[in-house]
């Protein structure tokens, strides 16, 4: 599955060509390079409905990256000097982003995707600016332990950072994922979320490819998100991809299809 985080750096490279850029992500066009997606990916079903499929993940995939972009500086901001990106794949942001001196940064992943990324980051001579470590373990597994041997202090806040993730897994799997993150985070941690929107596998995933990125759906946003996490001993704010896209100056030109609740993009802090 690890090939899905190469097509979303094919998705931040594109952004990082426009002059109106939500935010620059130097090392995605090499990532997608590298994972033959670039300059072109292999060839696309043509029919519309895959099309606006298409179109519309890639779009949720820049608002989100901006989204969780300005949580982190925020973090940065109140102090927190430990970031765990979860299921990392080919996210850059220990590269692209203005870390505080004394920012340790985890990234944890499979060893596939961290070797392949590796690879690349070599080729590149990509430097980090901030102390970079990388977790080798599967988050079915016991990942906490692996965190820990690795140097992660749960006495000091932490920002978590879940990007992508939570929809490919089922409902019992972030349930635990979720106490996991809060047995390790002190008070004034903070975390960052996307959850699958209400509806979302039913419009994009009962007919997706099979094999895509789509297919592998299978877990949406509880009812009430806020509710949920203040549950695990978090205090959350919901945002909808269109609030936040109209925020950043890229408003969807659609009207909604149905009353859309808060959701998708989810900040929190630990009380």
């Amino acid at each position: 599955m690890w090939a899905t985080a190469v097509g979303v750096a094919r998705v931040r490279a594109l952004e990082t060509e426009r002059e109106d850029a939500l935010f620059r992500d130097p090392l995605a066009r090499a990532f997608a390079a590298a994972g033959g997606l670039w300059p072109s990916s292999r060839p696309l079903p043509d029919d519309e409905a895959a099309r606006r499929r298409r179109l519309a993940v890639s779009f949720s995939i820049v608002i989100r990256t901006k989204f969780l972009d300005d949580l982190l500086r925020q973090a940065s901001a109140s102090g927190i000097r430990q970031v765990v990106l979860l299921g990392a794949g080919m996210d850059s942001r220990a590269f692209r982003m203005d870390w505080p001196e004394g920012t340790r940064l985890f990234e944890i992943d499979t060893a596939a995707p961290l070797d392949f990324k590796a690879s690349v980051l070599r080729q590149e001579r990509a430097v980090a600016r901030c102390e970079r470590v990388t977790v080798a373990v599967d988050l079915r597994e016991d990942w906490p332990a692996a965190l820990a041997a690795a140097g992660h202090d749960p006495a000091a806040p932490t920002v978590w950072i879940a990007e992508g993730l939570l929809i490919y897994l089922p409902e019992d799997a972030v349930e635990l994922l979720l106490a996991r993150i809060s047995a390790r985070s002190a008070a004034g941690s903070r975390m960052g979320l996307t959850l699958g929107s209400p509806g979302v596998i039913e419009r994009f995933g009962a007919d997706a490819e099979p094999g895509s990125a789509a297919s592998l759906w299978v877990s949406e946003m509880p009812d009430d998100p806020v509710a949920w996490l203040a549950g695990h001993g978090w205090e959350a704010a919901c945002h909808t991809l269109r609030e936040r896209a109209a925020v950043y100056g890229r408003p969807v030109g659609t009207p909604p299809r149905r009353e859309e609740r808060p959701g998708g993009l989810i900040s929190a802090v630990r009380r």
